[in-house]
């Protein structure tokens, strides 16, 4: 385990310098929508590094990661036509133990980012909680926020209203790795605006919490 997560996270051991950081946007699946009860069946997340300095960020596609659990039960049919993932592969996948302490080793010390990051971060810190005791020491900013704040006059808010605001192509949505993909094109298509304002990562989460003073679109 240790020899795999050193080839697929090439940041471990040695910190970025101050002016970068290593932001990861995520997006995970599951048996359903109830973030209390149902189960995970996917974690996929992305690398983003970002330069301060320059205010530029840059996707990393190297530094990525996807992850397929095995629930107790496997899902019914008509889940499975949302993800794509079958009964085999749901029978085949990671032990949720190994599966949520490989991320939290792989993401540790990122900024985690996602699509209504609410949904994303309960299931995470549930499974954390559960099997490694704590919850993930991370901070957490939702995308959504960014776009209804980076452009008010948008009338979107589902992440395909967005998608398709600025003809993003997905390849399978609500498959974790497509989606992840779509997502941080989405966040780089946005990028310039919130550059503008922002030059820290607590600067950003500041800028994304205006959104509770614009209101529905």
């Amino acid at each position: 385990m240790k020899a795999w997560l050193e080839s697929v996270w090439p940041w471990r051991g040695a910190a970025p310098a101050p002016a970068l950081e290593r932001w990861l946007v995520l997006d995970v699946e599951t048996t359903g929508l109830d973030v209390h009860r149902d189960q995970l069946l996917a974690i996929a997340a992305m690398g983003v590094r970002v330069d301060w300095p320059a205010r530029r960020i840059t996707l990393q596609p190297a530094d990525s990661l996807t992850l397929t659990l095995r629930p107790s039960q496997v899902s019914d049919k008509a889940n499975i036509l949302v993800h794509g993932i079958g009964v085999g592969l749901q029978r085949q996948g990671m032990d949720p133990g190994q599966a949520i302490r490989a991320f939290a080793q792989w993401a540790q010390g990122a900024r985690l980012l996602a699509f209504h990051a609410g949904f994303d971060r309960t299931l995470l810190q549930r499974y954390a909680r559960e099997h490694l005791g704590q919850p993930l020491q991370a901070d957490w900013l939702d995308i959504a926020h960014l776009c209804t704040v980076s452009h008010p006059q948008v009338k979107a808010r589902a992440l395909d209203d967005w998608l398709r605001h600025f003809d993003i192509p997905c390849v399978a949505r609500h498959e974790a790795a497509a989606d992840v993909m779509a997502e941080s094109d989405l966040l780089q298509r946005i990028w310039p605006q919130v550059a503008r304002e922002c030059g820290s990562w607590r600067a950003v989460q500041r800028y994304a919490g205006r959104h509770a003073w614009l209101g529905p679109p």
